[in-house]
């Protein structure tokens, strides 16, 4: 130890070696744990589309898993929230039981036709066996902290298959504006290593094409900045309805357990009313179609209402594949009217409203570089930064700090949470 406090190169290549082997284990653990959950998630979504009857086992399905949560979960109901409540200010514990309920909960709202994504459940899995990684070897709070943004990057970019995205993800969720770079090297070695795992297993990836970029014109920069502002203001509209119809579900509905019943009820209703079932599970079909052919205009809005809904009420699963699917229907909605290639545009909606609603814009530029090249690289980036813009103090994630406002004309207290300034704002 003294001779590392001499040497700044040794503790250097010390705390390479320390990372090398905590990232690896998180990245292996993680890892393996998303390819049995994408290997199940697909399993459940073949049973579910083959057996049309599972859709009415939701509500049944729903107040099962909200049961498990009440009886066992604990502090496990905050989700990817408790997990950057604890990067900031550490005063809680993360259960391991995290893991199983969220994992099993996530498949049960897929199996019986809920409309949710995957990614909340991957970062959760991470957070959980990062924490017990923590336990076993006593780390300091320090590298605590460290450990949890390696689980959340190393659930990134396993489920997607997008390390270098998966690495900044992890950094840049915790606070707006703010990135550490000390935990640059561990979340790359936990987000690659259980990325390597996850295809180890024998998983593959979906791939999505964004066709030819067009020629560089002051009119195509033009329509990008519009498309890109209305992606943002769909993010806006996104994290706001969720949050907005969690509060009325609990409200009308102070059981959890009824409350996702009811919740069950209506997705089923919905279905009945729209005559289709493409707005539930992933939408993956969905999103598909954005990239070869022309989609239903309003087929962003319907998925929205599917996802909120679904979440609102309390079931498990993640925010940002129909994100994805949100995004990518909008982008090709707009072709029409902006007169540019749709893929181009869905590849644009892809990243962007992603970008908006969980506020790491280097995260989703990485990953459009990572998913579609980087020929529209600058495209990409433009989108990205406006979504982001304009979709305000808002987000999916409610415990996520406000590091720095997105305009110095607009104050915020010290260490603000997106939970925070809108409480304030009510308040007035």
């Amino acid at each position: 130890m003294a001779y590392a406090e001499k040497y700044l190169h040794v503790a250097l290549f010390g705390a390479l070696l320390k990372w090398l082997f905590y990232g690896s284990l998180v990245g292996i653990l993680t890892g393996s744990a998303s390819a049995l959950f994408l290997a199940s998630l697909d399993a459940a979504t073949i049973q579910r589309e083959s057996h049309p009857w599972l859709l009415f086992l939701l509500p049944l399905g729903g107040a099962f898993m909200s049961y498990l949560y009440v009886k066992y979960g604990k502090n496990s109901a905050k989700g990817n929230n408790l997990i950057l409540e604890q990067i900031q200010h550490g005063q809680e514990t993360i259960p391991f039981r995290m893991a199983p309920l969220v994992l099993l909960g996530t498949i049960l709202t897929h199996l019986f036709g809920g409309s949710a994504g995957r990614e909340g459940t991957a970062v959760q899995m991470g957070g959980s066996f990062s924490e017990l990684i923590g336990r076993v070897f006593k780390v300091d709070e320090t590298d605590r902290k460290i450990l949890l943004m390696c689980g959340i990057s190393s659930g990134f970019g396993s489920i997607f298959g997008t390390p270098l995205a998966g690495t900044i993800f992890g950094m840049e969720v915790v606070a707006l504006g703010l990135v550490r770079y000390q935990a640059l090297i561990p979340c790359f070695i936990a987000s690659l290593v259980g990325n390597l795992m996850t295809t180890a297993w024998g998983i593959q990836h979906i791939h999505y094409h964004i066709g030819t970029i067009p020629p560089f014109t002051t009119m195509l920069l033009v329509k990008v900045v519009i498309a890109s502002i209305l992606f943002g203001l769909t993010s806006l509209l996104f994290s706001e309805l969720t949050h907005w119809l969690k509060k009325i579900y609990t409200l009308l509905f102070i059981n959890p357990v009824i409350k996702t019943f009811v919740g069950g009820l209506v997705i089923i209703a919905l279905v009945v009313i729209f005559g289709t079932r493409d707005y539930l599970g992933l939408g993956i079909p969905l999103l598909q179609d954005a990239f070869e052919q022309p989609v239903a205009p309003l087929a962003f809005l319907w998925k929205i209402l599917f996802t909120t809904l679904t979440l609102g009420a309390g079931f498990q699963g993640g925010e940002v594949t129909p994100l994805f699917v949100i995004g990518g229907t909008l982008g090709n909605s707009l072709s029409s009217i902006l007169h540019v290639s749709a893929p181009f545009l869905a590849g644009l909606g892809f990243i962007a409203v992603f970008s908006g609603a969980t506020n790491t814009p280097l995260a989703c530029f990485i990953m459009g570089i990572e998913l579609f090249g980087s020929e529209g690289a600058v495209y990409l980036f433009i989108a990205c930064i406006i979504s982001y813009l304009f979709s305000g103090h808002s987000g999916i994630y409610t415990s996520q700090q406000i590091g720095v406002s997105k305009s110095k004309l607009y104050f915020l207290p010290a260490n603000a949470t997106l939970a925070s300034i809108k409480n304030k704002a009510k308040d007035k």
